[in-house]
């Protein structure tokens, strides 16, 4: 009789993904949160089997990876929206496989795998009528929140995700400050198991997110404000109530009173749209009523040091960071003048591989601060959240986070973009009116024709008429637009270019922003 250990088994599975190519091999360098972890053999090895046994079903593998990939979307937007980094959404596959309802042993709840005590802490309602630990955005929030506050006195992302496990007092005690402030760890057998397992997950999907599910579908998030409920809802949305039930079962008994904004999910198919920030998370002033004028602060980029060698390594300080004035016309020139490798130059300056750099321009050789000296900037016309992020010397997410706004469409002018604190969650982005550029002074447009007049005092004679051009407003027909399911009036006010007010105003909209599939609205452009 042939008997088979589990280690032999691991082996085996080892070797036949080895030749078919399809299990992710650990790497001897993993870079997670801007810190760069190396693993030596052993940790290589048992995170190694950690990822094969991600891999043992075909058919297990896709179903996890379908609810991957249905839900991954929303917690990427979230983490950007609470400043934290992208890569702990392998977190939440870790806890729960994203399956909304998970109960642990320890009678932690949810995709984030709250205990009660903990989730209320993050401010997650969790009651007889409501129990956010099941609703992945308000769950991803908590999360997030969780974890700034953790990093707050750990300053250290990869212990911060160990203290996720066993709690700030624990991995406080753990630790102490051996690795407070530091970017490189070193993996080896004897490092926690939890930070272990959590690698293995980031290798083993790392390369599989950001896919389309396999049957086309994706999550819609449509925000509610109550009271109402899941049924009147489906009937806006054109979905099935029980659909609702399936995928919000953070409504437990289908009700959503109004004590919050509530973010309801339900299943769409087709080609995912562009995810614009939910307005719920992101308010914006109209431009009715902005505040008086307000002047951007003068001198920045700061640049300090021997000017004169400006274009030589560590010579100069770009507002306290280190920094070059560019020769070179593309990344690899440029570097090379730093004397940096690329990659580098383009954490430093928050640069894709496709970018490009311009000579005659100051770039960072080492990396930017997460704030600023100045308190806010004041947006211009065509300015860019990468090019405010390099004139105050501030990381890019950092800059995004604190404002929640992620896209330059979503910059307007006069918004005011905080560079040291966040704006709070529901808070609107200030704006204010802009200093109107002098224009320049012209004659009137006076249109002169000669016209024949015949009068009974001067018949046959020519006289000059003097006219003033003015050119009547042309009335404009209103569009119309049809409501479809996963409309709502932030996207369709993106979509025509006008405020969400006016769609309101035009189409006597009430305050619970409700909309039905098939419903009219009017557009006055």
């Amino acid at each position: 009789m042939i008997r088979i250990t589990i280690s032999s088994l691991v082996v085996l599975l080892l070797s036949l993904s080895a030749v078919s190519g399809q299990v992710p091999q650990v790497p001897k360098t993993i870079y997670f949160a801007g810190m760069t972890l190396r693993l030596n053999a052993a940790a290589q090895k048992e995170i190694q089997e950690d990822v094969a046994a991600q891999y043992r079903s075909n058919t297990h593998f896709q179903v996890k990876l379908d609810r991957i990939n249905l839900y991954l979307p929303v917690v990427e937007r979230v983490l950007r929206e609470e400043g934290v980094p992208e890569d702990f959404k392998f977190l939440v596959i870790q806890e729960s496989s994203l399956i909304s309802d998970a109960v642990s042993t320890s009678n932690a709840v949810g995709f984030w795998q709250f205990k009660k005590a903990t989730a209320e802490e993050v401010n997650l309602r969790v009651d007889q009528e409501i129990d956010e630990r099941k609703s992945i955005v308000s769950a991803t929030r908590g999360a997030a929140t969780y974890l700034k506050k953790h990093q707050s006195y750990l300053d250290n992302w990869a212990i911060t995700l160990v203290s996720y496990q066993m709690g700030l007092g624990g991995a406080r005690n753990y630790y102490k400050d051996r690795y407070r402030g530091q970017q490189t760890m070193d993996i080896d057998r004897s490092t926690y198991w939890y930070l272990k397992k959590f690698l293995a997950h980031k290798i083993a999907y790392e390369q599989q997110v950001n896919q389309l599910v396999s049957n086309g579908e994706y999550l819609h998030e449509y925000p509610v404000t109550g009271p109402t409920d899941l049924k009147t809802v489906s009937k806006i949305l054109g979905v099935s109530e029980n659909h609702l039930k399936e995928y919000n079962k953070w409504a437990i008994r289908g009700k959503i009173p109004g004590d919050r904004t509530y973010v309801v999910t339900y299943i769409l198919q087709g080609i995912v749209p562009e995810r614009p920030v939910l307005a719920s998370n992101a308010p914006v002033a109209t431009d009715e009523g902005l505040s008086p004028l307000k002047k951007n602060a003068l001198g920045y980029p700061r640049v300090e040091g021997n000017i004169n060698k400006a274009r030589q390594p560590d010579q100069i300080r770009i507002n306290g960071v280190r920094g070059i004035l560019a020769s070179g016309n593309n990344q690899s020139q440029v570097a090379q003048q730093a004397n940096i490798s690329v990659r580098k130059l383009r954490r430093s300056n928050d640069l894709k591989p496709a970018d490009p750099v311009q000579s005659g321009k100051y770039y960072y050789t080492r990396r930017k601060k997460g704030k600023a000296e100045e308190e806010e900037h004041v947006v211009q016309p065509g300015e860019s959240l990468w090019g405010i992020a390099q004139l105050y010397g501030i990381r890019l997410h950092s800059l995004m986070a604190k404002n929640r706004i992620y896209k330059d469409k979503q910059l307007l002018p006069g918004m005011v973009l905080r560079l040291r604190k966040y704006y709070k969650r529901n808070e609107p982005v200030a704006r204010v009116k802009l200093i109107p550029a002098k224009p320049k002074q012209q004659a009137p447009s006076i249109s002169i024709e000669k016209q024949e007049i015949n009068t009974p005092e001067k018949s046959g004679t020519k006289d000059i008429l003097v006219r003033e051009n003015r050119e009547e407003k042309k009335k404009v027909d209103p569009l119309y637009h049809q409501v479809q399911p996963g409309d709502t009036l932030y996207a369709i006010s993106n979509k025509y270019g006008v405020s969400v007010k006016e769609l309101k105003d035009w189409n006597n909209i009430g305050p619970d922003n409700l909309l039905s599939v098939g419903q009219k609205l009017e557009i006055r452009k």
